[in-house]
């Protein structure tokens, strides 16, 4: 695969790390689709193994959201820029401290956003417990699987051979 290939590749991962967190769109879908697509058109089997890998994630990351609140966002007052706070928290937290910065960084977003938007303490911490009860575990479930699926591909990219 060339280089132009394997940026849009990149592109409709970040794609589908975006349609994580915007309500009905499949965005875990496409992250496996894009590893899908990457690895029908890659001969090593790296490229099989990480395809491999992210079906296995996105199942569990399935059971896992099966098993979490249904996603209630919209009543507990999440908006969309509240979606964006914490989708940048998980991202910068999973580079910082990979896989598990993911929670602490999508969790730290939202309160971030509630603080700036509440200005107390108390009042931001009870909503980013009103939206992590309403479907923010789901999301951050979601969020943390594409991550580590987008994480495998990166890492095959560059050091796969």
């Amino acid at each position: 695969m060339g280089a132009g290939e394997l940026l849009l590749v990149g592109l409709v991962l970040v794609l589908g790390l975006c349609g994580v967190l915007v309500p009905g769109a499949p965005g875990s879908w496409l992250v496996w689709a894009a590893v899908l697509w990457w690895a029908l058109y890659d001969p090593r089997p790296v490229a099989w193994a990480v395809l491999v890998g992210a079906t296995g994630v996105l199942l569990a990351s399935l059971v896992v959201r099966w098993a979490l609140p249904p996603r209630r966002l919209r009543a507990s007052g999440a908006t969309p820029r509240m979606a964006v706070y914490a989708g940048t928290g998980a991202v910068l937290g999973f580079l910082l401290l990979p896989v598990v910065g993911a929670i602490p960084g999508f969790m730290a977003g939202i309160y971030l956003h509630e603080r700036l938007r509440l200005g107390r303490r108390t009042e931001a911490l009870a909503a980013l417990r009103a939206t992590m009860a309403a479907g923010g575990s789901s999301v951050l479930a979601e969020l943390s699987a594409c991550l580590l699926i987008a994480a495998g591909w990166l890492a095959a990219v560059i050091w796969g051979g």
